[in-house]
């Protein structure tokens, strides 16, 4: 299979990925995409936050479709691309594959420490990290059971990427850093 310069981040709600994804866009001078951004317009206006689109992507499957189509075509049609999303590595097997991982309630007091007005309105978030690490939990498993009951694929199993970091044990420019280079090596291959 040919290699596209196309990088797919994937990873838990608060593991980095947009920071991560605008950081390598621009280093690398690549275009960013976000299905995240896409699903919280999505949530926007349909007035709820992001926990309750989720539940209701799992029976009304033409949400995770329409998102999944843009990806799709996306990958097949661009170069020089760095994706924020759960399922583009699937869609692009071509591309570098990476996953960003930690503790679910690291993610928790990471989100409640810096949230930001876009956020607070796409998502009830508590302020009480604990309670917001339950929300969090409920959420993974509702894209859990979305991705397998459409595709048969779980996006939070390591195995289906290139590159797994851990963000709680590095700072984000050590996270790009560790990425650039693995992939430098992967697009050589």
């Amino acid at each position: 299979m040919d290699k596209k310069s196309i990088i797919t981040l994937a990873g838990k709600p608060g593991s980095g990925k947009s920071t991560t994804s605008k950081k390598l866009a621009e280093r690398l001078g690549f275009e960013r995409f976000s299905s995240g951004d896409l699903f919280r317009a999505i949530a926007k206006e349909r007035a709820v936050d992001v926990l309750t689109i989720n539940q209701t992507a799992e029976t009304e499957k033409a949400i995770d479709l329409e998102v999944d189509e843009k990806l799709r075509q996306i990958g097949a049609t661009k170069n020089n691309l760095v994706i924020d999303s759960r399922m583009a590595w699937h869609w692009m097997p071509y591309s570098f594959k990476v996953y960003l991982d930690l503790d679910i309630l690291v993610a928790a007091r990471r989100i409640t420490a810096g949230m930001d007005l876009e956020r607070m309105e796409a998502e009830h978030i508590p302020s009480d990290p604990n309670q917001y690490a339950v929300q969090l939990q409920e959420r993974l498993n509702s894209e859990t059971r979305r991705y397998e009951s459409l595709y048969q694929q779980n996006p939070y199993d390591t195995e289906n990427y290139d590159l797994i970091v851990d963000t709680s044990k590095h700072n984000p420019e050590e996270v790009v850093n560790i990425i650039l280079e693995a992939y430098d090596l992967w697009i050589k291959r």
